[in-house]
């Protein structure tokens, strides 16, 4: 059983880079396969086989130093980044202390000048002032100790460009991660933003409709003991009022329930972009009906996460054009194409045009993409309207309020 101080000298500090990777969903074991590196402290010897080569001294210094050092490499990730630099200084200090017998040791500097990197980067100037001062320190150990000219010149040229490659590294690694955090607020806003509409639409439809049904039940109940034929006129008209908000309700759900194209093309392009795909379309239709843009956004959903999982495309384009009597729309790739089998995703979205009574045409060339092209009618506003009113199962008659004793308007 692990002694409880062991235990919490290794949880990972709030702020540690290991903390981080446990925040992100990422094991804090990965970064271990940097240690791969240290294989060079057992492959040095090699190239020189008299004095630093496999000699006692050197397999003395391996066994004394190697353990050290794999216990500062856990600790730059597991400490605090306020701190963490302290143990890349270890490492630093590690090799300075065995440069005159241990050759492999330079791999104690390099390692040393990598974790800076790793360390709190807030303070830019400050790391690049401690990787300077460490090569300084290397360089003049190294001249006063004799080691070859080409090495004081190689070494610190190697640190800078390890270093440099490193640091555009983390640097594109925070501004994946705060693309991250802004589509995630993006789609937040959006949640809060569509909840205070339902909560206005539903305000607006059910507020007037139930104080309406209240008064007449109220007003049935007062009349019943005195005029039955009038409450019996009251309670029927609240029927029908409540008859006309349950349509109404169910109306808003299915608007609510519906995705409409320009919330879908938001979704699209920031799932495609997700997957390194760059987006373009163009402007959107206006006054489409519901029912096509709900389908059409269901279509595009699907071409979409399509070519996200398989088109292996760095591009993709939407166009929508609307003429006098259907709407067109097309979604294409620069992917490798080369589909010549229906699968799920294209039947559905075939079954999905032919419910709206359109067509659908697909092209996928080997090695030059896929073309989806989908046309869809659009009703006349006329015959729109005139299916809505024979659908509506409330009368098209006024809903009154009628008082005993004066005439029905």
């Amino acid at each position: 059983m692990i002694p409880a101080f062991i235990a919490r000298w290794f949880t990972p500090a709030p702020d540690s880079a290991a903390a981080d990777d446990l925040r992100r969903g990422k094991s804090p074991w990965a970064d271990s396969v940097h240690l791969l590196w240290s294989l060079w402290i057992f492959i040095t010897p090699l190239f020189d086989r008299g004095l630093h080569g496999y000699t006692l001294t050197w397999l003395l210094c391996t066994l004394g130093s190697y353990p050290v050092f794999l216990l500062l490499f856990a600790m730059t990730q597991l400490a605090s980044r306020r701190t963490a630099y302290l143990y890349a200084w270890g490492m630093a200090i590690l090799c300075f202390s065995l440069l005159p017998w241990y050759y492999s040791g330079l791999s104690y500097y390099v390692y040393a000048c990598v974790m800076l990197s790793h360390c709190d980067r807030r303070h830019f100037r400050r790391y690049v002032a401690q990787v300077l001062l460490i090569n300084a320190i290397f360089v003049a150990l190294a001249w006063r100790i004799g080691y070859p000219p080409s090495l004081l010149v190689i070494m610190p040229v190697t640190i800078f460009v390890i270093c440099t490659i490193v640091m555009v590294e983390q640097i594109h690694k925070e501004k994946d991660a705060a693309l991250s955090l802004s589509h995630d607020e993006v789609r937040r806003l959006a949640a809060t933003a569509e909840r205070e509409r339902i909560g206005r639409d539903l305000h607006d439809l059910l507020g007037h409709t139930l104080s309406l049904i209240t008064l007449k039940l109220e007003l049935s109940r007062k009349l019943f003991d005195r005029d039955v034929d009038a409450a019996r006129r009251e309670v029927e008209e609240a029927e029908k009022v409540a008859r006309h908000a349950l349509a109404e309700v169910r109306s808003a759900v299915t608007g609510i329930r519906a995705t409409d194209l320009a919330a879908e093309l938001a979704s699209a392009r920031l799932l495609l972009e997700s997957s390194r795909v760059h987006l373009d379309y163009g402007a959107l239709p206006a006054d489409l009906p519901g029912d096509v843009e709900r389908g059409l956004s269901l279509i595009l959903r699907e071409a979409v996460t399509n070519i996200a999982r398989h088109a292996d495309a760095s591009q993709a384009r939407i166009e929508m054009t609307r003429e006098r009597a259907s709407v067109c729309m097309q979604i294409s790739d620069n992917g490798r194409g080369g589909i010549e089998i229906d699968g799920n995703g294209l039947c559905g979205m075939r079954e999905r045009v032919r419910s709206l009574g359109g067509t659908l045409s697909f092209e996928s060339p080997r090695g030059q993409g896929s073309r989806l092209r989908v046309v869809v009618p659009l009703p006349l506003m006329r015959l729109v309207e005139t299916s809505r009113a024979s659908l509506d199962p409330v009368p098209a008659e006024p809903l009154t309020h009628t008082i005993p004793g004066q005439p029905v308007a």
